[in-house]
């Protein structure tokens, strides 16, 4: 009578092994569903606030892309004007026009004043401009390039391990600097733009305004 090898118990049958991985890749697909439809959720209303804003990007700003499917924005973290960790969410409840920047890059420097102004002009507990500096070596040149040029409204946010920069990036919303992120008060992305612009131009002013009145809580009379 031939004996059948112990050994081969140790191993599930094939039927056994595609049960099991099909459980598994269910519970993916259920898990990245829910991410997803928590996602949408999290944004619906920016949605709205993007369809109010394409009609107004152009001129100086017109090389903003709109966000088609708007996703909350990585939780991400840096230092702020006294060195103490700061995380992207503490800025939740109001809009954010969120810059990378680093004192190698000439467009970022040629945009800096415009920031500056941008920030001068509109910022407060509704709005603000987060320059993030991402200089990695020679760390005393952001601050004295700064000051060179006279900011006086930016507060001064960096990260020198520049780990902002790759977590973007692999979000898919970085390629170069100077990049610029409009963030709403949810904390998800409106739009981004790679390259510089002149922040407080008309047409940049008219977005913001515009932007800000789309936000606003609708009160009934």
């Amino acid at each position: 009578m031939e004996q059948k090898d112990p050994s081969l118990s140790r191993f599930p049958s094939p039927l056994i092994s595609l049960a099991i991985l099909t459980a598994v890749l269910v519970f993916i697909y259920v898990m990245k569903d829910g991410h997803r439809n928590e996602a949408a959720t999290a944004c619906a209303s920016t949605r709205t606030v993007i369809s109010r804003l394409e009609p107004l990007v152009h001129g100086e700003i017109a090389a903003l892309a709109l966000s088609r499917a708007p996703q909350p924005m990585p939780d991400l973290a840096f230092t702020g004007p006294d060195g103490k960790p700061v995380k992207l969410s503490d800025f939740r409840g109001r809009g954010l026009l969120l810059n990378l920047w680093a004192t190698w890059c000439v467009p970022c420097r040629q945009e800096m004043p415009a920031l500056d102004r941008l920030e001068a002009r509109l910022g407060g507990p509704e709005f603000q401009v987060v320059a993030v500096n991402v200089d990695t070596a020679r760390l005393d040149r952001p601050r004295a390039f700064l000051r060179e040029i006279g900011v006086k409204s930016l507060a001064f946010y960096a990260d020198n391990t520049a780990n902002v920069f790759e977590v973007l990036k692999e979000d898919g919303k970085v390629l170069g600097l100077p990049t610029t992120i409009l963030v709403d008060r949810n904390g998800c992305d409106i739009g981004t733009m790679a390259g510089p612009a002149r922040w407080d131009s008309p047409d940049a002013l008219a977005l913001f305004s515009k932007e800000e009145s789309a936000e606003a809580p609708q009160t009934k009379g």
